[in-house]
């Protein structure tokens, strides 16, 4: 192993050290987190049932194969089943289960594979960032499909939080704010793991896809509170990396 290679792990693990980032009280009662409307629409098996009593049937067998209802699936392998929100407890429960059970195989930004995490942004600004991530994200996507025709909704669901996290506002030199995921999702997994270890709630940054906007990410369910649909938008792509954004009338 090389000089240079130690150095680099030890740079790792002082800019990932818990103890050196500062940790705040974090009271916001209208966080934003954009989810697509197919996952809020009515329930997709609706169209095979002949009657409410049908339908309860289906839905009951379709829980069985999904994870976000606890069920006998493997969770992630770093959530563990007391974790997730029970079901019925409280309006909003599938949906935080769903952001911790449903991971995309490189993780994102502060969370791995193993468990995934709570993303919203908030402040003055916190709808157009939320736009702007999610537009970011999409349009990747879209732009490795060779094709930059489609239009999806998005619903907003608004939660409150009241906890202490980590404060990333002032780390603006590190890897794990960087713009390329490349860059930043390994080094921003590594220090969202050293902070789980060391029992944080979570961590507040800049975003990194809307100059001004502020983000978090909380890694454990039980802190999301008193959700709530919020407005509702159309992303469009017409062969441009930049969608037109309108909003839906109720």
């Amino acid at each position: 192993m090389t000089g240079r290679t130690l150095e680099s792990r030890d740079l790792e693990n002082r800019t990932t050290d818990p103890a050196s980032l500062p940790r705040v009280n974090f009271t916001e009662p209208d966080t934003c987190r954009l989810i697509s409307t197919a996952y809020l629409n009515e329930p997709a098996l609706q169209p095979l049932a002949d009657s409410p009593d049908d339908l309860a049937i289906l839905e009951e067998l379709e829980m069985m194969t999904s994870p976000r209802h606890q069920s006998l699936v493997a969770l992630p392998a770093g959530l563990s089943p007391d974790e997730l929100i029970a079901e019925n407890a409280r309006y909003g429960w599938s949906y935080i289960n769903a952001a911790f059970c449903y991971t995309h195989a490189r993780g994102n930004r502060f969370n791995g594979p193993e468990r995934g995490a709570w993303y919203a942004t908030f402040g003055k600004s916190a709808v157009k960032t939320a736009q702007s991530e999610v537009a970011f994200h999409l349009s990747n996507e879209l732009k490795n499909t060779n094709s930059l025709i489609n239009t999806t909704r998005y619903r907003e669901l608004l939660a409150g939080f009241s906890t202490d996290l980590h404060d990333l506002s002032k780390q603006h030199d590190q890897d794990y704010l960087a713009p390329d995921p490349a860059r930043a999702y390994p080094a921003g997994q590594s220090l969202a793991r050293n902070l789980f270890r060391a029992e944080a709630n979570g961590v507040i940054y800049p975003s990194v896809r809307h100059k001004g906007g502020r983000c978090i990410a909380i890694f454990r369910p039980h802190l999301i509170q008193n959700i709530r649909p919020g407005q509702s938008w159309e992303f469009c792509w017409s062969g441009s990396l930049e969608p037109e954004i309108r909003p839906l009338e109720a």
